[in-house]
């Protein structure tokens, strides 16, 4: 079965993100836990959260993830900064915790000039305080476009974090498709390739999530603007081989297109449902 969803708001809470799932045909979904300019993040309601969990069992939903805000800067030359970065995802994870097999996907930040070494030193460092053994919830480190000093353009990168990483069990990778190939990943021409490369790199089995977003930029632009599914530079037959490869189509898929409202992601759910063999 494929396993498939998208961005939804929880503006109005965690029964409400369940209900807007059924609605459009997914059987998984991504939010943000607070906006995501950052800030402090509504008070936990544990009935709601209680009240989505039951819609989750019902319905067998997989893999919940959450996407931590766009502010999140574990790199960044500010201290404040880093220090934010810690407590937004020390919460965001306590608030995962209530869901099962849920996920957490951030960006690993911008070095702004510091260079990618000292970067790494810093997300890496910030997850050895932050992950712990006993936590259900696996983080995830997303796939970047490569824009400006955006950590995560490749995956030597994201295996440069990983390895310094010690509960390595709790930390994984989500791919973003559009990030990829405006990195230079080509998964229009060669995702076998794509695929054998991040095997060889870090290893599969860190795979848990992918992105799926087609492109408004050319292959190599390094600028990350999402396109809706087939109308972009990647195509409708690239993401029907993604969804259908025998060593991705087990994965959960999360659409971030820009969709005007819930009909479109609904369309483009029902259409890739269509193409998945």
């Amino acid at each position: 079965m494929l396993t498939i969803g998208c961005h939804l708001s929880f503006a109005k809470g965690y029964e409400a993100l369940g209900k807007d799932a059924l609605e459009i045909g997914a059987n998984t979904f991504q939010f943000f836990t607070r906006s995501p300019r950052g800030g402090k993040a509504k008070p936990l309601n544990l009935e709601d959260v209680e009240a989505l969990n039951k819609i989750i069992k019902e319905n067998d939903f997989k893999h919940i993830l959450a996407h931590a805000p766009y502010t999140l800067n574990a790199c960044s030359n500010k201290e404040y900064t880093r220090e934010y970065a810690e407590e937004v995802m020390l919460d965001d994870i306590y608030r995962m915790s209530f869901i099962k097999g849920s996920l957490y996907n951030f960006h690993p930040g911008s070095h702004v000039g510091q260079g990618v070494d000292d970067a790494v030193v810093m997300i890496s460092d910030m997850l050895n305080r932050v992950l712990t053994p006993e936590q259900e919830t696996i983080v995830l480190l997303e796939t970047m476009a490569g824009k400006g000093s955006e950590v995560g353009r490749t995956f030597e990168e994201l295996k440069m974090i990983i390895d310094r990483v010690e509960v390595k069990e709790k930390l994984g990778v989500c791919w973003d498709t559009c990030h990829l190939y405006d990195a230079g990943y080509d998964l229009v021409n060669d995702l076998d390739g794509v695929i054998d490369d991040f095997d060889r790199i870090i290893g599969l089995e860190k795979l848990h999530a992918i992105h799926i977003n087609d492109s408004k930029n050319p292959f190599h632009s390094h600028k990350d603007r999402h396109e809706k599914i087939g109308q972009g530079s990647l195509g409708l037959d690239t993401f029907v081989n993604i969804i259908n490869h025998p060593k991705l189509k087990h994965l959960p898929f999360y659409l971030e297109t820009p969709q005007d409202d819930l009909e479109g992601y609904k369309q483009e759910i029902a259409l890739l449902r269509k193409n998945y063999r």
